[in-house]
Parts: structure tokens; sequence; C-alpha cells
């Protein structure tokens, strides 16, 4: 169903431009007077049609942002989810694997599943029972390490959509420039004004795009970095719920340790 979904949106995505921008029903009208009102009435124009007046060289590079927005928005839909960073399902299974000191059996549950959570436990165990004579606060420093990097990676995910939204303003404002120039040079070889409308009108087509791509692209940024944010503090309660039971099984050990040593000087 997901994936349905996925593609509906991405065809209206590409369809999008090629749909018409204006439509007019053309009233009937004489044989005699067709041709004359086929000249003079305005036709269909598609919004690629429209577009592509401010120039072919800052339009497609303008579309393809707005391309890559749209995929971006798309894909990050489906993965910048609960579900994809801490799920009900794998803190049950650490709490209980950790209680039985089932190390090896809870890397495994690691290795299977594709969350940020069971990266950081599968770093910090492997860490662990690679290096039995590390103490806690080296677990612990493992344990940050790659919880940062995990935190890292998902801030950086949806700062893609940041950058087209201030790459695509700076695309449309520089076209506009452009056609500005190109104007008051027209100005200077003794075009009349009237005839500058036109020209200007199509340099500012560019800025007009620019802001299209860019305002959605920023407002979803904002909508994606409220999300991940709220992720990243189910992700760091996570994994001080796991600190504390690794804590908890660390001090058991150490005492049965030291209990043991006690019996056999006592021996």
């Amino acid at each position: 169903m997901k994936y349905r979904l996925f593609f509906a949106i991405l065809l209206f995505a590409i369809s999008l431009p090629l749909l018409p921008l204006t439509a007019q029903e053309q009233p009937a009208a004489p044989a005699a007077d067709r041709g004359i009102l086929e000249s003079t009435l305005p036709t269909a124009q598609t919004m690629l049609d429209y577009l592509m007046e401010g120039g072919p060289w800052l339009m497609v590079p303008l579309l393809l942002l707005s391309f890559i927005a749209v995929l971006l928005i798309i894909f990050y839909l489906f993965t910048i989810r609960q579900g994809a960073v801490v799920s009900d399902r794998f803190m049950n299974a650490a709490d209980a694997l950790i209680r039985k000191q089932d190390y090896l059996g809870l890397i495994a549950v690691c290795n299977r599943q594709n969350e940020c959570i069971a990266r950081i436990v599968y770093k910090t165990l492997d860490f662990a029972t690679k290096n039995p004579t590390a103490s806690f606060d080296e677990v612990r420093e493992v344990t940050e390490a790659e919880g940062t990097r995990q935190a890292s990676i998902l801030d950086n995910r949806i700062s893609y959509l940041n950058d087209i939204s201030r790459v695509a303003p700076m695309i449309g404002l520089f076209g506009t420039v452009v056609g500005m120039i190109k104007a008051f040079e027209s100005i200077g070889s003794g075009v009349q004004n009237m005839d500058l409308a036109p020209g200007v009108a199509q340099a500012l087509v560019t800025t007009a795009a620019g802001l299209v791509v860019s305002i959605p692209s920023l407002i979803f940024y904002s909508i994606f970095r409220g999300k991940v944010q709220k992720l990243i503090a189910e992700l760091e309660a996570a994994m001080t719920h796991i600190m504390a039971l690794l804590a908890a099984q660390y001090k058991r050990a150490n005492y049965r340790a030291s209990a043991r040593r006690e019996t056999g000087e006592s021996d």
C-alpha cells in the first residue's frame, strides 16, 4: 500500500508541469471567421511551456531541484518515523536479553534490526564482549559516541531540503538579474518602454519559479526537523534505559566477583 502511494505521488509530480495552465472553451464561429478567431484567440499553454519562458538554461536546473525535492519529501515521509529509530519490540527484546546477560543473543538481534538504537547497542555490546576487562565508563563512552553519530546522521539527512530551499531562489534571482541586464541593454539600443514589458516578465518568471521550489522545501524541512528532534529525544531516552540496565548488570557482576574473592580468601 505504501509503495502504491509512493508511485502515485511521484507520477503526479512528474506530470504536473505537463498539465494545461489555461484551457478555454472556444465559441462556435462561422467557417469564414474561423481562421481569424484561431489567429487571435490565445491557445492552451502548459505549465512547462510557461516556465520555459524564463530561459531553459535556468529553468531546467530549477525543475530538476523541484523533482529532487519531491523525491526527498516522499522518501522522508516513509523513513523518518519512530519505527526506524526506536521500536517497542526491540526495546522489549533488549530488556529481556540484558537481564539474562545473553549479550551474544542481543548482538544477533541487533544484526537483524535496521534501527538506530540497534546499531548503538551493537557497537556497545561488540566493544564490551571483545574487551571484557573494560570498565563501565569506557563502555558508556562507546555508547555515547555511537549515539552522537546516529543522531548526526538523522539530522544531516534532512539538510538536503534546506540546501534546496536556499539554492533555488538564488538561481531564480540570477535569472532575473540577467534578464534585467538584457532589458536595459535593449533600452540603449532604442527599444521603446512598452516593448520591454514581455522581457521583464520573462525575467521575473525565474524568481517566481525559484520561490515556488524554495518555499515548500523550507516548510517540509521545518516539519521534518521537528520530527527528527523528537526522534533524537526518543533515542536518547532509549540509550539511557539500555545503559541503566547494563550498569545494573555490571554492578551485579562486580558484586559476585568480590563475593567469590572474599569466599576464596576466607577458605
